[in-house]
């Protein structure tokens, strides 16, 4: 598999999940800078958590106008899979990949912590094989992660199937309906607000992550 991962000003998981990529699927992944352009033809392409651009305008606002995302969307016109992780998300929204937005916690608070990830339905193409009773173990860390869309949006998505995830239990944001990330369309697209990449230490025993990841890059 051949990887590429976007770092932008402000970027803090792209070594993360480069590591990830590298040491669990023995990948072949290039780190790509904001200000650069790519024709190399990836199997995947990652934006990964940080805060782009340092979040001054609005988390995800300004790095849709990177020159790096017009080979984004070259990659992605070509059939590629895309993947946003936590600020990668909420650039996807802003780049108009996904519908709907990332907007402050309704706590107003940045939340830091584990939390529970369960499937939406059977029929989302990515977690829809996962058992109805499991729950996965992943992080999340964000200040932005409240997901927002009209009610028809929301009841598109869920008719759909492309709800990635739910919150389990604990809601950290507010998001409604408990999304806690969805996919394009045609599922090539996806972005999420915990970080897969974090739960992915056999030291700790923290492996939900590659749960996550597995089921991104089977499908």
């Amino acid at each position: 598999m051949k990887a590429a991962v976007v770092t932008f000003p402000g970027s803090n998981c792209d070594n993360d999940i480069v590591r990830v990529l590298s040491e669990f699927y023995s990948a072949k992944v290039d780190k790509v800078w904001h200000k650069d352009q790519f024709s190399e033809k990836y199997d995947l392409v990652i934006l990964p958590g940080g805060f782009s651009y340092g979040d001054y305008l609005r988390s995800g606002a300004m790095a849709p106008f990177s020159p790096v995302m017009k080979s984004v969307k070259e990659h992605t016109d070509r059939g590629g899979k895309l993947f946003g992780i936590c600020n990668g998300f909420q650039i996807l929204a802003e780049a108009g990949y996904l519908p709907g937005a990332l907007i402050r916690n309704r706590n107003l608070k940045y939340v830091c912590r584990t939390i529970g990830l369960k499937k939406a339905s059977n029929s989302n193409k990515i977690s829809g094989g996962l058992a109805d009773d499991k729950i996965l173990r992943v992080p999340v860390a964000h200040g932005d992660g409240c997901y927002f869309a009209s009610a028809d949006i929301r009841k598109q998505l869920k008719d759909e199937g492309r709800i990635l995830f739910l919150y389990a239990g604990d809601n950290p944001n507010g998001s409604l309906d408990d999304i806690a990330g969805i996919c394009s369309p045609d599922f090539k697209v996806a972005g999420m607000m915990p970080h897969p990449e974090r739960a992915m230490n056999p030291i700790t025993g923290e492996m939900d992550g590659k749960t996550v990841l597995d089921l991104l890059i089977a499908s």
